[in-house]
């Protein structure tokens, strides 16, 4: 079953069907697990031959004849099977890319259309109704279609629609076991046959991108969750102010120009238009009669449900919405060895097996009206086009602006509709079907109001929302209840599906700006080079402007005063650079503005720059004195291991008496140490450890319970901890927590943030804990730290052994990629078929390697560098890329995870774009003909 998509049930009578969905899917899990072993040739005689298992592999060389082309494509693959496509027409190039990404991709391509669409059901059957419809309630794919009916241009559609035709070309009398061994095994306990493609099938794939990407919504959560235990000051303490004097912002001058209303790089602060006190700015603190909170205690038991109605939708980027970042960034050739710019990304993102990344080639054989392609990168298999790369022209990169495009809003609600400025106004409601292979069909009425769609609705808990909430500051009559709906700037119908052609076609910095304008969802930040020596910054979007507040807590929704103002930030207010004197751009998920300077918002809950100034550091300590940089330089800057919080706290570490011998032994490792975070460093494993004990200690048990962990072991339900009391033992021994409800800290950014802020003040509240049996209580931040420190070294012990000599941080901090579908649940034989590793991993949290690991669960990798790359802007066969995992998602194929082992050892590949340098690297053609 797709990861993270477990639906639990707390309604009377529930444990009855509960143990009945267990023992089907066991006994489901049980054939699938035979048939994969057929499949695999691991045992159970020649039921299945080796030609039965290459059946689904992709034809790479020889000729297909594919309905529909104008002319001849070819198709030529590497050593590592990445294709580069040559073709006549914009049609056929589109259709052959539909083609080649179903011959490798399409189980992938697939299970990722039903999940947009709110369909797992079909294909898993009953343990998906849940998460179906959640994701009914939000609608993904009737906003796509509304795209594609409505809004998308006529040449937008014709590429969807030539897209659709070559993988549906390709699915053209094959059986499922014919396509992916998957369908193969699904086959045994499921008639589900899969369908034709669609071009809303690829545009609804933007909407799961947007919802990964969709900012400070659990932050929002959180926030008011913590009202019921602390604070307005303590819950100020946790989400302190961005550093601006540290951590440079991305943009660091310019405004909106009083005189023409855009923004202008040149501009002065002090002439800036409306400056730090334009609409939509918000004055709250986010504890305050301005939000819900100030209306309603009863809000929190909800919001906790919805944060774990929000775990059930898959993440298909990132765990759960959590740790999403990425890295770019873009030097001038003034500072370069090739004397062009060189660009660099490694986007953040959850460790999936196939990657979510393919890459490819789009190539024109003669830019011309008819075909208007040459371009090269990372493309998303089910989709046209190219995300992230480059053309003849420029290159560009994308990291997650991390703008504040959704709220949640209260709503008083009834029978008859909702509660808007004293009158009831009727719900938008629609019925959902949903199909369920091996069972009945469920039906599900969706309502919707102003503020968008009751999200509620889908869970039990929340349709009593606010049946305990006291009527006070101005709260309606609750005689029938709240509910809360989310406002999202995704689930309007936008034009993202045409800015990336429109940036596969860039020329210049001013048709990049063009392309940019479209790319409204997800907001990311675009970095820019061209083969004249420009580079350049746009920060896109389609970010709301708040009518009252600042988006960090929920608001009430039965007033006009909240809200959003009917447009948004217009494009042209929104912050770029071009060719900035300092001659680099760096974004790494930081600010991208100073708000003093910048008005209206555009999110209070910045990542906290700790990456993007190490790499600031790094290009400035290079570039110092006349210094240059090259390609293999740029490599080794993704490949930097430093911990900015090891390099705060391991000094003060270090200070603390220690007279227990085996405590003393593990502080003995920091000294010395520069910080790095090698795989075989002992040092690294030690520091973590304490790191991780300093957050329980000081803060994770203080928190209010709500606040469910959020981790790698955050993937188990309440329905998983329900079991007997054994079973629940062993997963809090596992997930490393006092018990199955404790709120522990991430130990992101923020969290550095936080105790960077507190380390001068060795008596505050949040260093003071409870004595336990062994322990006495700290009354201050060297008690506590002293206390984490033997509480590390025990942790370590018992995972690592007594032997200090024998630690080291890849042991601790592995990677183990799974299959996303199949291979995250069931017998050890089937996920040994589909998955692979696991892989001992430098780097870590907030590092520019961002192998990030989740504090609240343990140490084991939960996101990572999804890809590297290094452009050679201007000369572009000097350019290197990398894949986390590889070309095909056939389990057994060559080309499943070949790419591996270089990305772990921080290795690029050669990037081959031109014709010559593309012939020399391919070693199979394959010639699709009309």
């Amino acid at each position: 079953m797709p990861a993270n998509t477990t639906a639990s049930s707390d309604a009377p009578g529930a444990a009855g069907a509960k143990t009945g969905r267990k023992k089907g899917r066991r006994a489901r899990l049980i054939v699938i697990v035979l048939v994969l072993a057929l499949v695999a040739g691991i045992g159970y005689g020649a039921f299945w031959s080796v030609s039965t298992v290459r059946a689904s592999y992709p034809q790479t060389t020889g000729s297909v004849k594919l309905d529909g082309l104008d002319a001849n494509v070819d198709v030529k693959r590497d050593s590592y099977g990445i294709p580069q496509l040559y073709a006549d027409t914009d049609a056929d190039l589109f259709r052959a890319q539909g083609y080649v990404q179903a011959q490798d991709r399409f189980w992938e391509m697939d299970v990722r259309r039903h999940m947009t669409a709110g369909r797992l059901s079909e294909m898993f059957g009953s343990d998906q109704v849940e998460t179906d419809a959640f994701l009914r309630t939000l609608g993904w794919r009737k906003v796509a279609q509304e795209e594609y009916d409505k809004v998308l241009s006529e040449e937008t559609k014709k590429n969807l629609q030539a897209y659709a035709e070559g993988v549906n070309a390709y699915l053209k009398g094959r059986d499922g076991k014919d396509i992916s061994v998957e369908y193969a095994a699904l086959g045994f306990t499921n008639d589900y046959k899969p369908s034709e493609w669609t071009p809303v099938d690829s545009v609804a794939w933007l909407k799961a991108m947007a919802w990964d990407l969709r900012g400070n919504m659990q932050d929002e959560i959180d926030r008011s969750l913590m009202t019921s235990r602390l604070d307005a000051k303590q819950i100020k303490s946790l989400y302190p102010e961005y550093p601006y004097k540290e951590h440079r912002p991305i943009v660091e001058q310019g405004a909106v120009s009083p005189v023409t209303g855009k923004y202008d790089p040149e501009a002065k602060p002090s002439d800036a238009l409306g400056t730090g006190t334009g609409t939509g700015t918000g004055t709250g603190t986010g504890t305050g009669t301005g939000t819900v909170q100030g209306v309603t205690e009863g809000l929190n038991t909800q919001l906790a449900s919805l944060s774990d109605t929000l775990d059930q939708v898959p993440a298909l980027l990132g765990p759960n919405g959590n740790g999403i970042g990425s890295n770019s960034w873009v030097v001038s050739g003034k500072y370069t060895t090739t004397d062009k710019p060189l660009l660099a990304n490694d986007p953040h993102l959850a460790p999936q097996l196939p990657s979510l990344w393919y890459q490819m080639g789009l190539h024109c054989r003669e830019i011309s009206a008819k075909c208007q392609y040459d371009t090269a990168g990372y493309t998303f298999s089910g989709m046209p086009g190219v995300i992230i790369g480059h053309n003849q022209d420029i290159a560009w990169g994308f990291t997650n602006l991390g703008a504040d495009v959704t709220d949640l809003f209260l709503e008083k609600v009834s029978g008859k509709g909702y509660l808007y400025d004293g009158r009831t106004k009727p719900f938008t409601t629609r019925e959902e079907t949903i199909k369920v292979a091996g069972g009945k069909d469920r039906t599900i009425t969706v309502r919707e109001t102003n503020n968008g769609p009751l999200v509620s609705d889908r869970s039990g808990e929340l349709e009593t929302v606010g049946q305990k909430a006291p009527v006070t500051d101005g709260a309606p009559d609750r005689a029938e209840g709240y509910a809360i709906a989310l406002k999202w700037t995704a689930l309007q119908p936008g034009h993202s599906m045409d800015a990336v052609f429109e940036l596969n076609r860039a020329k210049d910095f001013t048709t990049f700006r063009k392309a940019a304008a479209h790319f409204e969802v997800p907001s990311q930040n675009l970095i820019y080079a061209d083969t004249k020596g420009n580079i350049g910054y746009q920060a896109p979007g389609t970010i709301p402007v708040r009518l009252k507040g600042d988006g960090t807590m929920p608001s009430p929704g039965w007033t006009s005063e909240y809200g959003w103002e009917k447009d948004p930030i217009p494009f042209d207010q929104l912050p770029y650079e071009y060719n900035p004197e300092r001659g680099y751009i760096v974004t790494a998920n930081q600010a991208v503005v100073d708000e003093k300077n910048y008005s209206p918002l555009l999110t209070k809950d910045w990542g906290y720059g700790t990456r993007s100034q190490r790499i600031n550091d790094l290009i400035e300590s290079k570039i110092k004195d006349g210094g240059k940089i090259s390609t293999e330089d740029m490599q080794k800057m993704q490949m930097d291991n430093n911990s900015a919080i090891a390099a705060l706290l391991v000094p003060e570490l270090l200070k603390i008496n220690i007279s227990d011998k085996s405590v003393r032994e593990a502080q003995k490792l920091l000294e010395g140490w520069d910080y790095t975070q090698e795989p075989d460093s002992a040092a690294a494993a030690y520091f973590n450890a304490v790191w991780r004990n300093v957050l329980k200690l000081a803060f994770g048990n203080k928190l209010p319970k709500e606040l469910r962990v959020k981790g790698e072991c955050l993937n188990v339900r309440r329905a998983d901890a329900s079991g007997p009391v054994d079973e629940q033992n062993k997963l809090v021994r596992e997930c490393g927590m006092r018990d199955a409800d404790s709120a522990q800290p991430d130990g992101g950014d923020r969290w550095y943030q936080v105790v960077t802020e507190l380390m001068d003040d060795q008596d505050n509240d949040w260093w003071k804990t409870a004595g336990n049996r062994r322990d006495e209580p700290t009354e201050n931040r060297d008690q506590l730290f002293a206390r984490a420190m033997k509480d590390a070294r025990w942790e370590l012990t018992a995972k690592l052994g007594k032997d200090i000599t024998t630690w080291n941080w890849g042991r601790l901090h592995q990677l183990t990629l799974k299959n996303q579908t199949l291979g995250t649940a069931g017998p050890d034989l089937l996920q040994r078929a589909l998955n692979r590793g696991p892989w001992n991993l430098g780097g870590g949290e907030a590092a520019v390697n961002a192998t990030g690991w989740n504090a609240a669960g343990g140490y084991e990798v939960v996101w990572v560098p999804s890809m590297r790359m290094v452009v050679n802007v201007g000369d572009w066969d000097k350019s290197r890329w990398i894949n986390l995992t590889g070309a095909s998602g056939h389990a057994f194929n060559a080309h499943y995870t070949d790419q591996t082992d270089k990305w772990v050892n921080g290795e690029l590949l050669g990037w081959s774009f031109g014709t010559n340098a593309v012939a020399r690297s391919t070693t199979d053609t394959l010639t699709l003909k009309p």
